[in-house]
């Protein structure tokens, strides 16, 4: 693979320090068509001190789904796509570049928004999938997924981290002076690491990838994003068998994880890093239902296993909230009452940390 490739020079000679208290952000996918309308809502919605978000299109079709916009950061990879999903070819074709002309949109778009504030955010974020869901949800000339050849996995892991400084570039010069945060999805991560993939003909499984290799290939990704100017990267990934030790063990600056069915062991493991200096990132605004919880019950749900576990309140500084899940398939409308639920979440559990 080639050097990652990233202009200094865009990027902020001292990054501002996050803040000290909770804040909300968003996961990445967002409803509708219209990224101006979506930049707008969101830097409206998560102004300072919380995290506004490059927000990711699926509804635009082809090309705005996260794991194709992913594809397009690959360094030497280039992919299209056939009836079973995203394919690895030889040479860029017209859903690559269609991929890649919709997140140039996003970055412009980005810009343009930005530069119309009387005070602009202090912080962006944005996502991208992880190396490993990546090597799941692409696949290889045969058909069958790259998660299947190791040297595939090893070969989309280098790619991707030789891409990612690139796209910080891109982002940090729509956005100056702003400290950068990713967020890395990994979706599959636990049936990844179980071994319950599917191969392409749904037959048999594929064979777990073993956990230092899942390290490794974390620590590649994110030693590039470092080196491109992020300040704060995290791993999101289902609560259900999520790998919090391996996370951390990457190097990971946070971990990003929903709420509604996290057990007692793993509120204990989140206590742990949080004593650390890591960063949770809760999904404490369950989204699933017609209906959008009570701010008051959200407080509590976070607020009361945190002090249980013997934590201070003033350490509860170290939490993001976020919704349980992204919002695409929502409407415009619903999306920003999310975010405008989740800033009524933040402020409750800052009143109670300040007593």
């Amino acid at each position: 693979m080639t050097e990652q490739r990233h202009d200094a020079g865009s990027r902020p000679a001292e990054v501002p320090a996050p803040p000290r208290e909770v804040t909300a952000t968003g996961l990445g996918s967002w409803p509708g068509e219209d990224p101006v309308e979506a930049a707008k809502i969101i830097r409206g919605e998560l102004g300072s001190p919380h995290l506004p978000f490059l927000a990711e299109l699926p509804d635009r079709g082809v090309g705005s789904d996260a794991l194709g916009r992913t594809a397009t950061l690959l360094e030497e990879l280039a992919v299209d796509v056939q009836p079973y999903g995203w394919r690895l070819v030889d040479r860029p074709g017209k859903d690559f570049r269609r991929a890649a002309s919709a997140l140039a949109t996003d970055i412009n778009v980005l810009a343009d928004v930005a530069g119309t504030e009387d005070r602009p955010a202090a912080e962006i974020k944005v996502q991208l999938v992880g190396p490993l869901s990546l090597a799941a949800g692409l696949h290889l000339h045969n058909g069958e997924r790259a998660l299947i050849d190791y040297g595939a996995r090893r070969d989309l892991a280098a790619s991707l981290a030789a891409g990612v400084g690139r796209h910080l570039s891109r982002v940090a010069a729509a956005v100056p002076g702003a400290r950068l945060v990713v967020q890395i999805d990994e979706p599959d991560i636990a049936a990844l690491l179980a071994g319950t993939i599917p191969t392409s003909s749904g037959y048999r499984t594929l064979r777990a990838v073993p956990s230092s290799e899942a390290r490794e290939s974390w620590r590649v990704v994110l030693d590039a994003l470092r080196a491109a100017g992020a300040a704060e990267i995290v791993i999101s990934v289902p609560e259900i068998e999520a790998p919090f030790e391996q996370i951390l063990a990457a190097g990971a600056d946070g971990i990003a994880v929903p709420l509604r069915a996290l057990t007692s062991r793993q509120w204990e493991q989140l206590a742990g890093a949080a004593e650390a200096g890591k960063r949770l990132w809760i999904g404490a605004l369950n989204v699933a239902g017609e209906s959008l919880p009570r701010a008051a019950d959200c407080v509590d749900a976070v607020w009361r296993p945190w002090r249980q576990l013997g934590l201070s309140p003033e350490g509860i500084s170290t939490i993001r909230l976020t919704p349980s899940s992204g919002l695409a398939g929502r409407t415009p409308a619903q999306a920003t009452a999310i975010l405008g639920r989740l800033t009524q979440v933040a402020d409750g559990l800052n009143q109670l940390a300040q007593g």
